[in-house]
């Protein structure tokens, strides 16, 4: 590195008379002089041209670098350590994970040794760039951090940027936006400092991504022209490759469907020019799942299968996961049901390891849409179940965060408020020493001095007063606070839970107004292809139909009845008092109330509707009253079995017959398979026509159709 160049030594070989070694001075002190400059400046400029090829072609990268290890190992401490940073990385990037993170400790021993912050800085950013390949997030971003808080100690301004860079990132997967755009600006700046090309670009692509992410989609575009125009003048087809790939994300993601293919292909013909292998396999994975969303299976097959080849020649297991659920998906499209099942469960297990929850859960529900398309009923409700488990999951979490984060704000203002009284408490203080003092210098005042003290003392009594009551007010809006939703201000899961705890519910048979049954409801609701509206508008507009769902349930229910946000798209209704004969009919009003509304967004004119599961409470197979949990649990099936046949529809549970010939537990474990054998009586109410609700009986479900949405949106890769 500039600046930092060391002499390398040669060996001599030794005399064996002092006498020669004498007459030898002269030509052994010219073979023990330093090497000259240009040789040390050769080598470090030859690992430099090798790390821009790497993230290309690391397999060549690799054999370039063995090349050259053995006068890379004797040379001076940055160039030691750039060639050790540079191997690991090329092994990672070949998935040699355990030979790369050997050579980064062996690179973190070396800087150690050697007492050198830039060597040590470099170092943890390979560690990081390794962990991070390995899906260990969280030892990557403290790497990072780590490696960022040492760079900045040192003047080597390139290690700087890419120190930068990789901090950045890190707050960005850890969802620290206003973090990472700091950390990416800075990047940017110090890149322009540095004032070469290569750092710039990568600084540039970074925060691209960023803004990406953070969905500020202008922004993205406008840093992504100028990283563009960098590349040009670097005439970098490789760099040129990786900038296409953000564009093509660009352009999914503001629904540039052509754009989106058209960069795909031109990073596609850049990247088998380079001969970039790993580059090729996520590309292919990409212009699979393009294909995949405009319903071309043969040709996503075709690129998915391609893809899975590259990544398996790789060892690219994420790439290999993508492909594989492609290609289970086209399979699936072309009604190749058992071969599309197969690969969709090699790529789910391979999701699963990963252990990224948000992406299974998004598989998972472009699953169960694949195999209702299909006409596997039976398959999409298992697959919607694993769904519906890993969004509760998520939904809990996220809870759970906020109402952390709500005590960390009341917990912050007590700490204000108790800062603030002993404050006045040593005002208090001094006033009264000053006040004594005055006594003893002037006793014509002491009336005064003491009235005075009163007016202080009440004043502060009554200030004490007034912060206990805020104290009690806060407290109270605190436990509203945890039992609400704070997106709908509806009940959540916990206060439902707490209530039914202590809530008993009896059946009044005839004390209707025609001696029908008063009993209580369950409803369970389910929006239709929600994630669809968050894909095509983006979380607000979701947000948006989540609170209209929620007002419209307030409209269409009474203020006694409880409303419940269930999970992510759910919702729950306890009705407490209400006629039997009337709960079918509470079904229709909702179906019909939801799908009548409309969510203007953005220009855009938002209608969904729901799935809706549900029975009267409780329900009473032989005299023995169901506890509420497995009444929630039964209307939950209620609930997929309408969304497996057809959608906008509610799914009703009558009652049982014949059940001393089963159990409950055989009705939980498939109810549909009870309900044809004659064990329940269910009911559906159809949304749309106005129709009467239908009582199903034993009879099989001829009549209903089931319907085909749109495949949901993933980006691959």
């Amino acid at each position: 590195m500039a600046g930092l160049r060391e002499s390398i030594s040669l060996r001599n070989a030794r005399a064996p008379l002092a006498a020669l070694a004498l007459s030898l001075a002269p030509i052994a002190a010219l073979i023990l002089a330093p090497a000259p400059a240009w040789a040390q400046t050769a080598l470090d400029d030859r690992i430099a041209d090798i790390r821009e090829h790497s993230r290309f072609v690391p397999d060549q990268a690799l054999l370039d670098l063995q090349k050259i290890e053995v006068a890379a190992r004797s040379a001076p401490t940055p160039t030691r350590a750039e060639f050790l940073s540079q191997l690991s990385i090329a092994r990672m990037r070949l998935g040699q994970n355990d030979s790369a993170l050997q050579l980064a400790n062996e690179l973190i021993a070396y800087a150690r040794a050697s007492k050198n912050d830039a060597a040590l800085a470099k170092g943890f950013l390979t560690k990081g760039y390794v962990k991070f390949a390995m899906t260990d997030l969280k030892a990557a971003h403290a790497l990072a951090f780590q490696a960022e808080k040492l760079a900045d100690t040192t003047d080597d301004m390139d290690l700087r940027v890419r120190a930068t860079i990789g901090a950045g990132e890190s707050w960005a997967e850890e969802g620290n936006y206003p973090a990472a755009l700091t950390e990416l600006q800075h990047a940017v700046d110090l890149a322009r400092q540095l004032g070469a090309p290569g750092p710039l670009a990568n600084a540039l692509n970074s925060l691209t991504v960023l803004h990406m992410q953070m969905k500020e989609y202008d922004k993205g575009f406008e840093v992504l022209e100028e990283g563009l125009a960098v590349i040009e003048k670097m005439q970098s087809p490789g760099r040129m490759a990786i900038a296409k790939s953000t564009e093509y994300g660009l352009a999914i993601e503001t629904h540039q469907s052509r754009r989106a293919l058209q960069a795909l292909l031109e990073e596609l013909e850049l990247e088998r020019k380079l001969g970039a292998k790993a580059m090729i396999a996520g590309t292919l994975v990409n212009l699979s799942d393009d294909y995949l969303k405009a319903n071309d299976f043969g040709k996503s097959l075709r690129f998915a299968q391609q893809s899975l080849a590259a990544a398996d020649e790789l060892n690219d297991t994420a790439t290999a996961a993508t492909a594989r659920v492609n290609i289970g998906e086209s399979l699936l499209g072309m009604g190749r049901l058992g071969e599309g099942k197969k690969s969709f469960a090699a790529g789910l297990a391979l999701y699963e390891k990963a252990g990224s929850k948000p992406d299974l859960q998004a598989i998972l529900l472009e699953y169960g849409s694949a195999l209702e398309r299909a006409g596997d009923f039976a398959g999409a409700v298992q697959a919607y179940h694993r769904e519906r488990a890993i969004s509760n999951e998520l939904f809990e979490k996220e809870r759970q965060k906020a109402v952390y984060e709500l005590q960390e704000k009341y917990d912050t203002e007590k700490r204000e408020r108790q800062i603030l009284l002993l404050s006045r408490e040593n005002q208090v203080k001094s006033a009264e020493i000053a006040n004594r003092r005055l006594q003893q210098r002037v006793w014509w005042l002491l009336a005064v001095v003491f009235a005075l003290a009163a007016v202080i003392v009440g004043l502060l009594y009554r200030k004490v007063r007034h912060a206990n009551v805020q104290l009690e007010v806060k407290n109270l809006e605190l436990k509203q606070q945890s039992s609400r939703d704070p997106l709908t201000a509806l009940y959540n899961r916990r206060h439902f839970q707490e209530f039914m705890r202590s809530h008993k519910q009896v059946e009044k048979r005839g004390a209707g107004t025609s001696g029908d049954d008063i009993v209580g409801a369950l409803l369970l609701l389910d929006v239709d292809h929600f994630k669809n509206v968050n894909d095509q508008y983006g979380h607000a507009a979701g947000d948006a139909v989540l609170k209209m769902i929620a007002e419209n349930l307030h409209i269409l229910l009474r203020e006694t009845d409880m409303i419940v946000r269930w999970g992510g798209e759910e919702f729950l209704a306890f009705l407490p008092v209400i006629a039997r004969s009337g709960v079918e009919e509470i079904a229709r009003r909702v179906l019909h109330g939801i799908s009548a509304q409309r969510v203007e967004y953005q220009g855009h004119s938002i209608s969904v509707n729901v799935s809706i599961g549900f029975a009267p409470f409780p329900l009473i197979p032989l005299n023995l009253p169901l506890p509420w949990e497995r009444a929630v649990n039964l209307i939950d099936m209620a609930l997929y079995l309408a969304k497996a046949h057809g959608r906008n529809r509610a799914y009703g549970v009558r009652g049982f017959d014949k059940f001393e010939q089963t159990s409950m537990e055989a009705i939980e474990q498939d109810l549909e398979l009870a309900w044809r054998a004659g064990f329940v009586e269910l009911s559906v109410v159809l949304g749309g026509a106005d129709s009467p609700p239908e009582p199903l009986g034993k009879a099989p479900l001829s009549n209903v159709v089931p319907l085909k949405p749109l495949p949901a949106k993933r980006l691959g890769g």
